[in-house]
């Protein structure tokens, strides 16, 4: 990856020694994809900013989010709509944002331009995520997630997470993380998750608008002034971090409705070499490698490699890959 002059002189390292144990922030981070991969197994995490196919992805994703809201402003948008009727939106327009055929190929640039292996590197579809303020819509498809590992809802150790914002952060509308846990065990209830009942349930996650009946995993004996860190990239920017590191939704107080893209990758060599991040905590059953698809053909993941990580499969009643009912439609 080549830096702008501007992107080299923000280019540096925060250790959070004082109060996260020694962990490391990179900013605007030079390096080969495979020392980072390896560093992000490590608990390190790498913020980006000023990429140019990451601009052009939010581009893409805000006019999708605005045409779609026309002509209510996307981060008004819970002022107009009740719960319910934004719900029923949102069932259009994620599922037409993920299976746009321009939100894949958008993906794969920010991918290049960070030097990935595209013909290693296994890409699950892009997302379009949402937090709504306090009150509103924080159930189903617009989920508030708790302090979670995406481990715990049946990653591989190997899971890297890319995350980024679409319109302006505010600390009290971001992620939080607490790195001070990447490798120490949290108490959790990631026990009662099976991944294949979870596909099972997903066409059905628009209809959970007041209470979402299905086991979502979250740590549960953290202290309310756990020290935590928000890390607040511009659009333009994106976050990367490992599917061990523990996170979270921030209650959106802020009073706009915050939208994001993410999108997670595995090594296919890592997976081979059973490289990736500390497992110490999670009890989850099923695994979600097949999922991933190669980034220049969308190739599967081999079943060999997903019985390695999980050799039981799923029962009757549950679903190895979930199948999306395609749709266009924009709301």
């Amino acid at each position: 990856m080549r830096l702008s002059r501007q992107q080299r002189e923000l280019s540096s390292r925060f250790d959070l020694t004082e109060v996260l144990d020694m962990t490391a922030v990179w900013i605007n981070r030079a390096i080969c994809d495979a020392e980072r991969r390896n560093a992000l197994y490590r608990g390190e995490i790498f913020v980006y900013e000023g990429l140019q196919s990451v601009e052009r992805f939010a581009c893409f994703a805000r006019r999708i989010i605005e045409d779609a809201f026309a002509p209510r402003d996307p981060e008004r948008i819970h002022e107009a709509l009740d719960p319910w009727q934004l719900a029923a939106a949102l069932g259009k327009l994620k599922p037409a944002f993920t299976h746009h055929p321009e939100s894949w190929r958008l993906m794969t640039e920010v991918l290049a331009e960070l030097d990935c292996d595209l013909n290693d590197i296994h890409c699950d579809v892009p997302k379009l995520r949402t937090a709504y303020p306090v009150g509103h819509l924080t159930k189903g498809i617009a989920y508030a997630f708790p302090p979670h590992r995406d481990m715990w809802y049946a990653a591989p150790r190997a899971q890297i997470n890319w995350w980024l914002p679409l319109y302006p952060l505010d600390p009290n509308n971001a992620m939080a993380f607490y790195p001070q846990y990447f490798d120490k065990p949290v108490a959790n209830d990631s026990a009662a998750f099976n991944y294949y009942r979870r596909n099972a349930d997903r066409r059905h996650t628009d209809k959970f608008v007041m209470e979402d009946p299905r086991p979502q995993p979250s740590a549960s004996a953290l202290r309310e002034d756990e020290p935590e860190i928000r890390l607040l990239p511009n659009v333009g920017g994106l976050i990367l971090f490992s599917g061990s590191q523990l996170h979270r939704t921030v209650p959106n107080t802020s009073n706009r409705s915050r939208y994001s893209i993410d999108f997670r990758t595995v090594s296919r060599a890592d997976i081979l070499e059973d490289r990736g991040a500390p497992a110490c905590d999670v009890y989850c059953t099923g695994t979600a490698v097949r999922d991933f698809r190669r980034a220049t053909n969308r190739e599967t993941m081999p079943e060999e490699l997903a019985r390695r990580l999980d050799p039981i499969g799923p029962s009757e009643g549950e679903v190895l890959v979930f199948q999306p009912q395609m749709s266009r439609e924009i709301p």
